[in-house]
């Protein structure tokens, strides 16, 4: 195959389409590629070496991805690896528009897209640019002051509507990129992780947001699929170092997702070379974890842990890359994983977890076939392979497959559908047929038989699609399959039930799949004829004799189904005659199942069937709406099948009757037809669509029934008429496949030769498909041409006629010739050659080809006959020119006229929206019977050759980017008319044509936009209000298309953006139409969420060019284009220079425009507003906005409206961007700074070299010289893990720009800003406004107004500070919630903005803010206290600590000193919290000030403030960590702390009584007693366990231990709320620290103290250990279980506490244990049991005789108890499997029962525990109860049914 391929190419081609050499024209495709790809690789070349990115480079890419779409991968590997570099270097040029980045990135993705067509050897790319790029855009510096807009970044106006749009675009430029770095890893250079590490590794600081960033640049950029001898290169350089963060990490943080992801990678690129093992309990216990199941009876969720949990498919990759190896230790934990969470499957059990549990269910398996199919059946490639010893074997799967079934069969009913459990059955059977599909019929088989429970009917159905293709094909696992099959089928008949729509459609499905994978043909002779059959074939050869049977009912229910859904019976008259949704779906199912079952019956049966549809159809009169169409499906399908026997029976009978009826005149003319007519007629048009060369014979039939009925006077008549004209023409005129049978050739040779059992699920052979085609004949092609003359010409003779006025038609009439013409057009289209015309000369100069390439669709235009298509466009627009002067209501003409014009511009034999849809419907019948596991392509032949046809219909309907000929231009002009004319209908249908056709044609826009504008023209009185909004709405597009208002290109938007300002002055624009404000808004709207950031410049460098004039002169086919000369690259060069200056002309004079509109006196409101909205989109990060328009900016900060202002303040706040100046930077080595020699090992935390770093007050900047000589790093992460290579610091202030500047000095547009800003007047009202409420309530700090600030006070120095002063200090003393926010942003920004400040300039700063920040601190009110802690935190990031000595130090004064109440101390506390947070790590010696502070004041009365303190001391303690390569902190640290607590809180500890909440009166003087000091102090120790659950990175495991004690003792038992503060706060504590991640050596401290606690005298504690241990167990369930020892102290923790003598405790015991046994962490074993039994037998006292009136002996005996325990044990082990009936359950109920006379509480433990077991297997009990014998099930009636009280 190869060897030949290489004659007619030259070359050996990558990889192309296979579905190609299946055409029919197959033998030309080579030449036309060759022609094709010379073409592309000539003028790409051309274009990049002449500098043109657009439009030739544009052009020639996007023309390379269509040819990518038709051929595949069809270039030789050197042409391939030259596109690659070649777009490589394009996607990474540094200034290129981020629209046309995405572009050419999607298509480089595309040719990186199969890896095992390069290896590395063959391409290398470098890491860095893409890396650069993915900054530049993701991380931009200039987005936020809106300096560029990227694809979908957050704009100023939207709704709520358009953010959740926005989200789904952002993903599209990030997800682009992602995909592009993804698609790169494999060929990054050997040196590129060593390279990544060094520029990553000192991001790594766990508390900075930088850490997320350098984590997810891991995940995304580290490569890992090295080949082993690499691997030194590759993971081994980080894979320990990140593999101990990850397990030491415990709260999630947000960033622990990416290293999941990592290795999840990792782990599937390179199975077999890493050790996994001791990793692996740890690894499931974070997955299960990760699902966020409910566990225990109160549980409060960490929201982070919803938000941060892992993503289900890496985990699916990850464990399905552990299976298999020596260890099988990975198997077992997934057993044990599944085992644990099976009972969360029952169909009973909902919640928001449901969905991931599903999704695991649905990916592993098909993760699992994924990796076999690599193991065993993938060709090998460069990619390093499995090797042997990890491989999975034999029973490696099958462990797999067990440990899966239980879940899935308990899924499948699931509330979410069983769709999940279907696609997980699939993949199971797979590789296990016989054990996943035997419980699945075992299933269906009663689902059958009910009818009262059609949930479970359609569970099980979908369920059997799914292992269908496994359970046909039977094979050496699962040889019985095939003899289930006919018993299904006939089962499932019922199904097909007129009044349950989901049954019926699932039934459908049901029976077609089935019958598509088998030849129903009647195989029973064989059994005498052959003596070589197997037992199995046998019994399927006699079980083939019921397959007539079977479609002979099939039909009948299908005829039942027909009769109770004929019109008359569904509708009322009053309501539509066409059909209801469910109605067509439902048709749809019917005629695809039938004509599926005719194509495989054998020739007998369908004679059968075709004579019984036949009789039906002609027996009956159906009406033509929906019982009709039904029929005529059937009809359709029997003829399809054998055209030549159904025709014969058909096509006579048909004709007869419409002769027979049409014999009198009048007929024609009657309004309503006779229904047998209408009848016949939709019959026969339905019957017609087969082969072009079956309907020969029948011709002159055809015609006469044609030309008799085409003319009729009722409508729904001629329309049938039109219909059959149609299909005749359809069949003859198109090329398609005319047979999908399931084996080529069809069943009909005789059974002694071939077998058809063999078939059986058998796939279609792609090299030996043998498709039948039909190609039209000559004979065919004239019958097509005689029809049109006869017909088709006499009609547009009439039209002609009419609309040159020489004839009258009635509009009935004219709407008749339309339709004749219409159905003509669609029958016949494809025989009409494309419409001609010149090419538009000049839309756009380029100097490369911009030419089309045509495509052989398997047509020869015949050129000696008539051009109908131009014909018809001809007379079509005469006639609608005069439709439009005479008769412009005609909209059912127009509508008709609209359509026409649609084809003759698109349709050449299908259309676009049809072959989606096809396309679709194709991938969804392959997913559901595809062979994952052998791949291959092995789908079934009727879907292979419907993958062939689709490509021919793709490469019809590839006609993109058509050249613009005149013809095409006059139609879009009679489009645009049809748009803006009277009724809004007609409008409305015209756009979407022309938006089709703006797409379509290349650089037509330009041509049509002056057009559109005209309408927009206010100095044109004459436009109407209805062609004002056609035009708007033309600019506005539809949602797919192409916005004409914002093409991305400077010529269009200088066009358009002024003039949709200007129509504002119109006349026929008017605000009082709610129409037209809100198209207004829409457009604005659009404009804004569409806008990019345009490019101005255009340069190609020289990389680039080198690429493209090595891809022009390798390899075959060669270019006939010539290499640019040198004069030709000169030209180029200079092309691109001036195009680059054409450009930034443009951009300043649409900025002039806007202004210059805006300047216009009378223009309303509403578009001044646009206006300054365009304005706002038009700041860019690489060229200044021009003065003018930064005078308008700055004026319209006082400007009256609200929106205008806003806008003002963002556009100012990016101007000071714009026109900040360069701060010099030099590097410098960190380790001279410091004098300390860096470290060879990776050491974290607090070291020698950067403790300079950190705030030291005996050593902080307080002179000029000091200031000067100090190194300010401002960057909170620098230093943190390691230092940098080279550090970037600012050169010393000599070296910076100036900075007080005189007003000559400035330039223009500092002088602007300079004048404003230092007027008082202006300055007032400004201050004025932004003091202003704007939304009541809820106002917040406004990041926008803080960035004019900063930029102001950084560009000018302190120059405006002396006018702002007196505000300053006005605004402080005001408490207004308005007045102090204003001022806190001043503030922030001031802070921030002195960064390059001198020092003198500095300290007079902070003498004018440290009084103004008092006074602000002493007036600070519930509504501006957050504000203020937004104002410090801002003004605090990014900054060195040392810098801002001055603000610390004064928020250090005394925080808590109960001035003002305890509510602005709490308010003080947050303001200090907000500055410290910001400094992490670099502040150490204030965190020890703030502690030793805090200590005594611990005991706080106030909830507010001691919350407050419980948040401050998780930020003090949050740098106390407990991460890999980290040395301890010189920050506080909790275990110091904790010594320091306990001791205050031994008046607690010590003694026993219950701790009541002391609510302390507030003028009670004096000390109080220790113990209510104690309690105080607690109350504020919760609080801050609280919240360090949430934030910190790791929790104090062995600190918190020794607190458990007490919070065990205080935690309520019951749920209530009433209980006080402290009780609940005890409750929550203890329910966030049993959810915590433990270590593996944490595990016995924690066991210790709880079986400590055990033995407390309280029933409180020890009830709560259990609920403390159910949920820690399970949080941490496969740590546990790799302990051994662990899991029998759990045990014999649990077994201690069921004999304990408080009842309450006993009872949550035996919950406790039965959740154990449940989740399989303990499992029932013979010692367990006999010990339950033994305690059972304790024998009872005696009950004595009491005196009548003594007191109650109620202190229960301890044999009481005992036997109570054992009671408890039996009841927690039946209580444990509540979905089946374990082997040991039947005796364990016995022994219950003889129970059930005891005293209480045993006689109450053993009721609730049988109607417990009652309630549960009440649903399947006919199933459970095969596991008991006679005798038990007798005991078990009479103890389950309640006595009867009547006996």
């Amino acid at each position: 195959m190869k060897k030949a391929k290489s004659d007619t190419l030259d070359f050996i081609p990558q990889k192309d389409i296979v579905y190609n050499k299946l055409l029919p024209y197959a033998d030309r495709l080579d030449d036309e590629s060759n022609d094709i790809l010379s073409k592309i690789k000539g003028n790409l070349g051309r274009a990049v070496q002449l500098r043109e990115i657009w439009p030739g480079v544009l052009f020639w890419t996007r023309k390379l991805s269509t040819y990518m779409r038709l051929y595949g991968r069809k270039f030789s590997k050197e042409d391939h690896v030259l596109f690659i570099k070649l777009l490589y270097e394009l996607v990474t040029i540094p200034r290129l528009e981020i629209s046309m980045m995405q572009g050419l990135a999607r298509l480089l993705i595309n040719l990186l897209k199969k890896r095992e067509l390069l290896s590395r050897e063959d391409l290398e790319l470098p890491w860095r640019p893409l890396y650069e790029l993915h900054d530049r855009i993701l991380f931009s510096k200039t987005e936020h002051l809106g300096l560029n807009w990227f694809p979908n970044s957050p704009r100023p106006r939207s709704s709520c509507k358009l953010i959740m749009l926005k989200l789904v675009q952002r993903c599209s430029v990030e997800s682009v990129l992602k995909t592009l770095v993804k698609s790169c890893r494999p060929y990054f250079s050997e040196s590129a992780t060593q390279e990544m590490l060094d520029e990553w590794r000192p991001l790594l600081c766990p508390f900075d947001v930088t850490m997320q960033r350098a984590i997810s640049y891991f995940e995304l950029f580290l490569p890992t699929t090295l080949p082993p001898e690499l691997h030194h290169k590759g993971f081994k350089l980080w894979f320990d170092e990140l593999i101990s963060l990850w397990v030491s990490v415990q709260n999630l943080p947000s960033w622990e997702i990416h290293l999941v992801n990592l290795f999840a990678r990792l782990a599937n690129d390179n199975i077999g070379y890493i050790d996994w093992d001791p990793y692996i309990p740890k690894i499931f216990t974070r997955i299960l974890r990760s699902l966020n199941l409910p566990v225990g009876t109160s549980q409060m969720l960490v929201p982070r842990y919803i938000t941060n949990a892992y993503d289900i498919s890496h985990v699916v990759l990850w464990v399905s890359s552990l299976l298999g190896g020596p260890s099988k230790q990975a198997q077992e934990q997934l057993s044990g994983l599944f085992n644990s969470i099976t009972s969360f499957f029952h169909p009973s059990n909902h919640g928001r977890w449901l969905m991931k549990l599903m999704k695991l269910l649905q990916r592993l398996p098909a993760s699992v076939v994924r990796r076999l199919h690599r193991e065993r059946y993938k060709k090998p490639t460069w990619l390093t392979p499995i090797p042997d010893s990890h491989k999975l074997t034999e029973e490696d799967i099958t462990d797999f497959v067990e440990s899966m079934m239980q879940p899935v069969l308990l899924a499948m009913f699931s509330k979410t559908g069983s769709l999940d459990a279907a696609q997980a059955l699939q993949n199971l059977a797979l590789m296990r047929p016989e054990l996943v599909i035997p419980p699945v019929l075992e299933k269906t088989y009663p689902a059958l038989e009910t009818l009262t429970e059609p949930h479970q009917l359609t569970a099980t159905l979908s369920c059997m699609i799914g292992v269908a293709r496994s359970l046909v094909s039977g094979g050496q696992r699962f040889p019985e399959g095939p003899t289930h099959m006919l018993p299904l089928l006939m089962r499932a008949l019922p199904g097909v039930d007129p009044n349950d729509f989901s049954k019926c459609m699932i039934t459908f499905q049901f029976i077609a799949t089935f019958v598509t994978l088998v030849p129903l043909v009647d195989c029973s002779s064989a059994l005498h004829e052959r003596t070589d059959l197997t037992e199995v074939e046998r019994e399927m050869c006699s079980a083939s004799a019921e397959f007539e049977d079977f479609v002979l009912q099939f039909m009948d229910r299908c005829f039942a189904l027909i009769d109770s859904s004929t019109l008359e019976q569904t509708r009322e008259e009053t309501e539509t005659e066409k059909m209801t949704h469910l109605e067509s779906l439902v048709e749809l199912g019917l005629s695809s199942t039938f004509s599926t079952i005719l194509t495989q019956c054998s020739l007998d049966i369908f004679k059968v069937a075709l004579e019984k549809v036949f009789n039906f159809a002609t027996t009956n009169i159906f009406e033509t709406r929906v019982a009709g169409r039904m029929v005529a499906d059937m009809c359709r399908a029997a003829s399809k099948c054998h055209p030549a026997e159904s025709l014969k029976m058909f096509v006579p009978h048909c004709c007869n009757a419409i002769n027979q009826i049409a014999v009198n005149e009048e007929v024609l003319n009657e309004e309503e037809l006779d229904k047998e007519l209408l009848w016949n007629l939709q019959l026969l048009s339905e019957v017609s669509r087969v082969d072009g060369d079956k309907i020969l014979p029948y011709r002159s039939e055809l015609v006469q029934i044609l030309q008799l009925t085409l003319h009729l006077k009722c409508k729904q008549g001629y329309t049938l008429a039109c219909n059959l004209l149609h299909h005749i023409l359809r069949s003859t005129a198109l090329i398609y496949p005319t047979e999908y049978c399931s084996v080529p050739g069809g069943f009909h040779q005789p059974v002694s030769d071939y077998l058809p059992i063999k078939d059986w699920g058998r796939p279609g052979d792609l090299w030996n498909l043998d498709i039948r085609w039909h190609v039209p004949s000559v004979e065919e092609t004239s019958l097509a041409f005689y029809l049109l003359d006869l017909i088709l010409q006499p009609e547009l003779q009439r039209l002609q006629r009419f609309a040159q006025g020489d004839q009258d038609m009635s509009r009935d009439d004219v709407l008749q010739s339309l339709t004749i013409v219409q159905h003509c057009l669609l029958g016949a289209g494809g025989l009409m050659p494309p419409l001609k015309g010149e090419p538009i000369p000049e839309l756009v100069h380029s100097m490369v080809n911009l030419d089309e390439t045509t495509l052989y669709t398997g047509m020869e235009y015949d050129e000696s006959r008539e051009n109908y298509r131009d014909a018809i466009c001809g007379v079509m627009r005469q006639l609608l020119h005069y439709i439009l002067e005479h008769s412009e209501d005609d909209t059912k003409s127009l509508f008709s006229i609209i359509k026409i014009i649609s084809d003759l511009l698109h349709f050449k034999g299908s259309h676009k929206h049809e072959f989606d849809s096809r396309w679709k419907s194709f991938n969804l019948v392959k997913k559901s019977m595809e062979n994952r596991l052998h791949g291959r392509k092995q789908h079934i032949r009727a879907l292979l050759i419907d993958r062939v046809m689709l490509q021919h219909e793709l490469r019809k309907l590839t006609v993109e980017g058509c050249q613009y000929r005149s013809i095409h231009q006059a139609l879009m002009r009679d489009l645009l008319r049809l748009s803006t004319s009277t009724y809004s209908q007609v409008r409305s249908r015209a756009q979407n044509v022309l938006f089709t056709a703006l797409g379509t044609y290349n650089f037509c826009c330009r041509d049509l936009i002056p057009h559109v504008l005209e309408f927009l023209n206010p100095d044109n009185s004459s436009v109407t209000q209805q062609q004002f909004k056609g035009a708007l709405y033309c600019f506005l597009g539809n949602h797919s298309g192409v916005c004409l208002a914002n093409l991305h290109d400077w010529e269009c938007i200088a066009l358009t953006w002024p003039a949709i300002v200007r129509s504002g002055l119109s006349s026929a624009m008017s605000l009082e139409k709610p129409s037209i404000v809100r198209l207004f808004d829409d457009l604005a709207d659009k404009i804004h969420r569409q806008y990019e950031t345009i490019g101005i410049d255009f340069s190609i460098p020289d990389e680039c060019c080198t690429v493209a004039k090595a891809l022009m002169t390798a390899g075959n086919p060669v270019p006939v284009e010539p290499v640019p000369s040198e004069e030709e690259t000169q030209n180029g060069l200079k092309r691109q220079e001036q195009k680059n200056s054409e450009a930034i002309e443009k951009y300043k004079q649409l900025i002039g425009d806007l202004l210059e509109c805006l300047s216009n006196r009378n223009m309303p409101w509403k578009f001044e507003h646009i206006a300054i909205g365009f304005l706002s989109l038009l700041l860019r990060d690489d060229h200044q906005l021009p003065p003018p328009a930064v005078m308008f900016f700055v004026k319209s900060l006082n400007h009256d409206s609200l929106y205008v202002r806003k806008v003002a303040i963002s556009a100012v706040a990016g101007i000071m961007k714009q026109i900040k100046r360069p701060h010099k930077k030099v590097s410098v080595s960190p380790s001279e700074l410091c004098g300390v020699k860096e470290l060879d090992v990776i050491v974290a935390g607090d070291r020698a070299d950067n403790e300079w770093l950190q705030y030291n007050s005996s050593n902080l900047p307080r002179t000029q010289q000091d200031w000067d000589h100090c190194v300010f790093v401002e960057k909170t992460h620098w230093g943190y893990y390691c230092w940098p290579r080279k550090l970037m610091m600012y050169a010393p202030l000599e070296e910076q720009p100036k900075h007080n500047l005189s007003r000559e000095e400035m330039t223009e547009r500092e002088q602007i800003i300079f004048d404003h800003f230092s007027d008082p007047v202006f300055i007032n009202q400004f201050i004025e406004f932004l003091s202003l409420e704007d939304r009541k309530g809820k106002d917040k700090f406004s990041p926008r107004r803080f960035c004019l600030f900063k930029g102001l006070f950084r560009n000018f120095s302190d120059a405006f500070l002396p006018v702002l002063r007196p505000h300053m200090e006005r605004l402080v003393a005001d408490s207004h919630e308005s007045k102090q926010r204003c001022v806190a942003e001043i503030i922030s920004g001031l802070i921030r903005g002195c960064k390059h400040w001198s020092y003198l300039k500095v300290e007079s700063l902070w003498e004018l803010l440290c009084p103004l920040l008092r006074t602000a601190l002493s007036n600070i009110t519930i509504e501006t206290y957050a504000d203020w802690g937004t104002c410090i935190a801002t003004a605090c990031e990014s900054r060195d600590p040392r810098k801002l000595h001055w603000l610390f130090e004064m928020l250090m004064e005394s925080p808590v000193n109960g001035e003002g109440g305890s509510f602005v101390d709490a308010c003080r506390l947050y303001v200090l919290q907000g500055g410290l947070a910001q400094q992490e790590w670099r502040v150490p010696e204030l965190l020890h000030r703030l502690l030793q502070y805090l200590e005594p004041k611990l005991t706080q009365v106030y909830k507010n403030v001691r919350e407050r303190i419980g948040s401050v001391l998780t930020y003090i303690f949050m740098i106390d960590v407990n991460l890999p390569y980290t040395q301890p902190t010189t920050s506080p640290r909790i275990l110091d702390f904790t010594e320091r607590i306990l001791l205050q809180l031994k008046p607690l500890t010590e003694g026993d009584e219950e701790i009541q909440n002391h609510v302390i009166e507030e003028n009670e003087v004096g000390e109080q007693d220790e113990r209510t000091q104690a309690i105080k102090l607690l109350k504020t120790v919760l609080k801050w366990l609280i919240a360090s659950a949430g934030r910190s990175f790791s929790t104090a495991v062995p600190e918190q231990l020794r607190l458990l004690p007490l919070l065990f003792k205080i935690a309520p038992v019951e749920n209530d709320d009433s209980y006080d503060e402290l009780k609940r706060d005890a409750k929550t504590c203890l329910s966030l620290m049993s959810q915590g991640l433990l270590y593996t050596e944490q595990i016995p401290m924690v066991l210790n103290a709880l079986q400590e606690i055990a033995g407390s005298s309280s029933w409180h504690a020890r009830y709560t250990v259990l609920t403390y241990l159910q949920i820690m167990v399970f949080y941490n369930l496969f740590t546990f279980m790799s302990d051994q020892k662990a899991v029998n102290d759990v045990r014999a923790l649990v077994i201690q506490l069921l004999e304990d003598e408080q009842l309450e405790v006993r009872e949550m015991a035996a919950t406790t244990l039965s959740g154990f046994l449940q989740c399989n962490f303990l499992s029932m074993d013979a010692p367990m049991q006999a010990h339950f039994e033994a305690l059972c037998k304790t024998s009872l006292p005696k009950k004595r005789k009491r005196e009548v009136g003594c007191i109650v002996d109620t202190i229960p005996s301890a044999d009481l108890v005992r036997r109570h325990a054992g009671v408890l044990g039996l009841s927690a082990c039946i209580l444990s499997s509540p979905y089946d009936v374990p082997t040991w359950m039947p005796q364990l109920l016995m022994d219950l029962s003889a129970h059930l006379n005891d005293t209480q509480p045993i006689e109450m433990t053993v009721k609730k525990t049988l109607s417990n077991f009652r309630r549960t297997h009440h649903d399947n009990w006919q199933q459970h109860k095969q596991q008991f014998t006679d005798d038990q099930l007798l005991v078990l009636t009479d103890l389950l049914v309640s006595p009867c009280y009547y006996a």
